[in-house]
């Protein structure tokens, strides 16, 4: 799958290189455009990276997001957008409506927000991340969740991503019980 991380920071950085370690051909778009990006990876204009893209996964600050697809919402429109950010502080902290503003025909996925990017570079066993996403994009969040070593856990349809959203807290408040140790993820004991 050729997929663009929009972002270089941890996140971004973290999820492209494990992307790219399953088999998939990964561009970063940055603001820079072209260069190398995080571990060598190939980096280009957001637009370049949008353009080429099935997938886009967004892993860039929450505060950032609505001008982010104001922008290039009519690349964004028919793929697959998961959405990794948070917007700490905000009502609302996935970039949902933003997004779905800027990019009607936009497949939603809310993924990768509810963990610390330690817990993607190298995934506690038997860890699981809590998704949400349209029927459309549901197979290629699985598939990128997989791709990180995280058992995919589907909580239902893009109007969950709130429901998604409501582990990061948790899981917050479990690192500070934990002393600070951001290694911690969640697991479905059937």
């Amino acid at each position: 799958m050729r997929i663009a991380v929009i972002g270089t920071g941890s996140i971004g950085g973290t999820l492209g290189q494990r992307f790219a370690a399953a088999g998939h051909d990964v561009v970063y778009g940055t603001r820079k455009g072209g260069g190398g990006g995080p571990a060598g990876g190939r980096a280009a204009s957001i637009a370049d990276a949008l353009a080429e893209a099935e997938a886009v996964v967004i892993a860039i600050p929450g505060g950032a997001v609505a001008d982010f697809a104001s922008e290039h919402g009519a690349a964004l429109s028919g793929k697959v957008v998961v959405d990794a950010t948070n917007h700490i502080g905000a009502a609302e902290v996935n970039g949902r409506a933003a997004i779905a503003a800027a990019a009607p025909g936009v497949h939603y996925a809310r993924a990768f927000s509810t963990l610390g990017w330690e817990n993607f570079a190298d995934p506690p066993a038997g860890a699981c991340m809590f998704f949400a996403a349209d029927p459309a994009a549901r197979p290629v969040a699985e598939e990128l969740i997989s791709a990180v070593g995280l058992e995919p856990a589907y909580v239902g349809d893009a109007a969950a991503a709130g429901t998604v959203d409501g582990a990061l807290p948790l899981w917050f408040a479990l690192v500070r019980q934990q002393g600070g140790n951001r290694r911690l993820a969640f697991a479905l004991v059937r």
